[in-house]
């Protein structure tokens, strides 16, 4: 087992489990593809080309991974069916690496406090639950945090999250629903500066509203949060269910037009076979993907890191 020096050995292997349908599904489908074949050939590369597509890459990223093998189809003449795997393995190893997103080895912050983050996204991707893991873990390593619960529009959303308040020991700033999300964000951020907090992570409404109403609430609580500190949110995190396929997709489109989505946490994976979507988004939208849920336990909301993941998906 390949550890890279970056994962401990529960992490991988929550992680090798949590990919496992996502692995059975296209390796399954990858066999049957070459099965009796010798030779990747234009039929083989159309049966991969539907492969990727049907595992939710998406059809610009697919057609990018056929481009660069054909390449290499065409300069190594004769190339085996059996070399596919890791050829495959590496372009797409290829495409993560090129989105330019730094691995990072654990849940770390930066030296500045508190770090604000905004924590965006549709109801019901587990955006609240993301936001209590993650309050979880920075807990664990001795960070203190604050929570807002700026998802005024449904009362469940800021039950949820005191919920996750107290289970986890943080404090949660909420004025309860239908109340001014911004005002909320403003009372977070103030609380975490004035006590000292290493962390500030606030929840907005998970709706696709127009987007001129989405870009207006979150630029108003962006605005009250800068009152406190110029340079917040630092991060402004979007929360995709990795299982919902292409609609991850057009999520992550509305809302990286609505605001400046600067890193991205995808959830659900360990109930689906769609966790090509990681690769897809990852490499369409050039967005950092900084967490991936492979799930239900607080450990298994995990740092994503780009050589681990691949190692998982094709691990025989």
């Amino acid at each position: 087992m390949a550890l890279f020096g970056l994962f401990s050995k529960e992490k991988k292997e929550s992680l090798d489990k949590g990919l496992e349908k996502t692995k059975q599904s296209f390796f399954s489908k990858l066999g049957k593809a070459v099965a009796g074949k010798s030779k990747v050939d234009d039929e083989v590369l159309d049966e991969l080309e539907e492969i990727l597509i049907t595992s939710d890459v998406g059809v610009d990223t697919t057609i990018k991974v056929i481009e660069r093998i054909e390449e290499r189809v065409a300069r190594d003449k004769y190339l085996g069916t059996e070399e596919l795997d890791s050829i495959l393995r590496e372009e797409i190893a290829n495409l993560l690496e090129e989105n330019n997103s730094e691995d990072l080895a654990d849940f770390v912050l930066p030296d500045h406090k508190p770090h604000v983050i905004l924590v965006v996204g549709v109801n019901g991707v587990g955006k609240t639950t993301t936001i209590g893991k993650l309050a979880a873990q920075f807990k664990a390593k001795g960070k203190s945090v604050v929570l807002g619960a700026a998802d005024t529009f449904r009362a469940a959303a800021v039950d949820q999250l005191k919920l996750w308040g107290e289970r986890v020991g943080v404090p949660v700033v909420a004025h309860g629903m239908n109340t001014d999300p911004s005002a909320v964000a403003f009372d977070a951020v103030k609380q975490g500066v004035e006590t000292g907090a290493d962390l500030v992570i606030v929840d907005t409404a998970g709706r696709l509203h127009t987007k001129v109403n989405l870009m207006n609430e979150l630029s108003k609580i962006k605005r009250v949060m800068q009152k406190f500190i110029p340079e917040a949110p630092h991060e402004i995190v979007l929360v995709l269910d990795g299982s919902t396929g292409q609609n991850a997709f057009i999520q992550a489109q509305e809302f990286t037009k609505a605001t400046e989505v600067s890193a991205l946490a995808i959830t659900k994976l360990d109930g689906t076979a769609k966790g090509g979507v990681v690769i897809g988004i990852s490499d369409q939208f050039k967005i950092p993907v900084k967490y991936i849920g492979v799930g239900e336990q607080v450990n298994d909301l995990q740092v994503f890191n780009k050589a681990e993941f691949v190692d998982s998906l094709f691990k025989k």
